[in-house]
């Protein structure tokens, strides 16, 4: 089609996807190009704008790496990954769920681990939390021989990932289920933390005047055969930046309560002090299972990162 007014290209476009043998990718990319040039006309983008959106668009890809992804946490940052979490979950988004998004901190490969065992792979800092954890299906029974890698921050807000100072895989690990569908291990209480705002997605977050703080959080990965895998986070209740979390992630089904014992006997015999304990239980769909590619691969050398933390406005 010869181009004669603005109008035209949309219709240019729509018409050369309409060639696309598959019915799903016609699908999508006709409703993303009517809403991205519908975006255009209705914002009035000038052509100095388009042109930066360009640049911040490129940088994202530019500033992922092995031990980062820019991409994933851009996209928590806008809402996208909790929305499309939630609408593929929960009965297609009707009921609650207790499947979460995956981050950008996931790592194939955590070392396995026995039931009760502790993640704690080197010197780290921190409480002492033991956690117990429980699968079941929709019909409420346990969900036996499931594996569930755990992953979560230091007592000072860092993956292992990002910090070349803690062992590798430390505060990761894998168990498998019982035939009560439970697992239970021992670790120490995550920290909240920042978002990294060096790159693009900072630049969104002091645009909108927001802080990049994330709630204090324990991830769970649940995978078997014959279940739809799920990603998931148990949230502390006792976390101040709940109500405003930067990846828009807390849902009310994974609020935990990280409960403080300060004058009871711990698990073991080796501590001295205040301990946390938590139990949580995940509902799995049947589906389909699978892992998806790693949004990261590898661990972060040199210096530890500066933790940043921008102010919320208002």
């Amino acid at each position: 089609m010869i181009i004669t007014r603005q109008q035209d290209v949309t219709d240019a476009v729509l018409d050369e996807l309409a060639r696309a043998p598959d019915e799903r990718f016609r699908e999508i990319m006709s409703a993303a190009v009517r809403h991205l040039h519908n975006f255009a006309r209705e914002v009035k983008l000038t052509e100095a704008e388009f042109h930066q959106a360009c640049r911040q668009i490129a940088k994202l890809g530019q500033m992922t790496t092995e031990s980062h992804n820019e991409v994933v946490l851009a996209a928590g940052s806008l809402g996208l990954s909790s929305l499309v979490c939630l609408l593929n979950n929960g009965d297609d988004g009707q009921t609650d769920t207790t499947a979460n998004l995956m981050g950008p901190f996931w790592r194939m490969g955590s070392p396995p681990t026995e039931n009760d065992g502790s993640i704690v792979r080197g010197p780290t800092t921190g409480e002492p939390i033991f956690v117990d954890a429980w699968i079941q299906d929709y019909q409420g029974h346990p969900v036996a021989g499931a594996a569930v890698d755990v992953w979560h921050t230091s007592a000072e807000g860092f993956y292992e990932n990002q910090d070349p100072g803690q062992e590798n895989m430390n505060l990761r690990g894998k168990f498998a289920t019982d035939q009560d569908g439970h697992i239970a291990f021992r670790s120490v209480k995550p920290a909240g933390y920042p978002i990294p705002v060096s790159g693009p997605v900072g630049e969104l977050l002091r645009a909108q005047g927001r802080h990049n703080m994330r709630p204090a959080h324990i991830h769970f990965m649940i995978y078997k055969e014959g279940y739809k895998t799920q990603f998931s986070q148990v949230y502390s209740s006792d976390d101040p930046n709940l109500d405003t979390d930067v990846q828009f992630g807390v849902t009310r089904a994974l609020v935990g309560e990280y409960v403080r014992h300060e004058n009871q006997p711990a698990p073991t015999a080796d501590i001295q002090g205040p301990w946390y304990s938590l139990e949580c239980r995940f509902t799995i769909d049947p589906g389909q299972a699978s892992l998806p590619k790693p949004p990261i691969t590898g661990k972060a050398e040199g210096p530890r990162p500066k933790r940043v933390v921008l102010e919320r406005a208002g």
